[in-house]
Formats: C-alpha cells, structure tokens, sequence
C-alpha cells in the first residue's frame, strides 16, 4: 500500500536533483511540492500500517537523495550569494536583531582601481 507514495517520493527526489543540476527554478518548485504530498502521504500510510524492513531500508535510501539535494542547493546558494556579493548587491542575512528587524549588508565593490 505504501509502495505508491514510495515510488512517487523517489520520482519528485529524481526531478528535484535534475531541477538543480539544469537550474530549472520551476521545475524545482513542482518537484518540492511533489516531494512533500508523497511524504504526507507515507505518514499517513505510517500511521496505519507502519513499514516493512524493505521499505524502512528504501526510506533510508531515499533520506540519503534528499540529504544529496539538500547539499546541492546550499552550493548554489552559496554560488549565487557570492555572485551578487560581488556585484555590489545586497544580501539578508536571514536573522533578525534586538529589535526584530532582519539586517542586511551592502558592500559597494570597485570594478576598477585607479
């Protein structure tokens, strides 16, 4: 019963992987999207049948690819920060300080030394 949503987890992590490789934005979105209906579809397989060992080894599997994506996204937005950093632009860090408000840095480069 399970198989179903095994099998469309392992489809979305194929197309999310290939999504980044080929910096497909849409694809990646549709892919993510897919990825989460099959996991709320394995819990709830979960919690009426639980797993076999098959199938506990196939989720483990199929953790690793996500682990795999997951690494392969940080590297580009790693690339893509350093890219805007280095045309001048600004980048968020992503926290917020004491009063709530998300700091952003603006480092103006030269693009040419006199």
């Amino acid at each position: 019963m399970t198989q179903a949503p095994l099998q469309r987890l392992s489809a979305a992590l194929d197309e999310e992987r290939r999504a980044i490789v080929e910096h497909d934005v849409e694809a990646l979105v549709r892919s993510t999207q897919e990825k989460l209906d099959a996991l709320r579809a394995l819990e709830a397989a979960a919690a009426g049948f639980g797993f076999s060992e098959d199938m506990q080894a196939r989720l483990a599997e199929l953790a690793e690819l996500n682990h795999a994506n997951g690494i392969l996204l940080a590297r580009r937005r790693r690339e893509v920060n350093w890219a805007l950093r280095h045309l001048g632009r600004t980048e968020s860090h992503g926290a917020y300080d004491a009063q709530g408000q998300t700091s952003t840095t603006s480092a103006p480069r030269p693009l040419a030394v006199a």
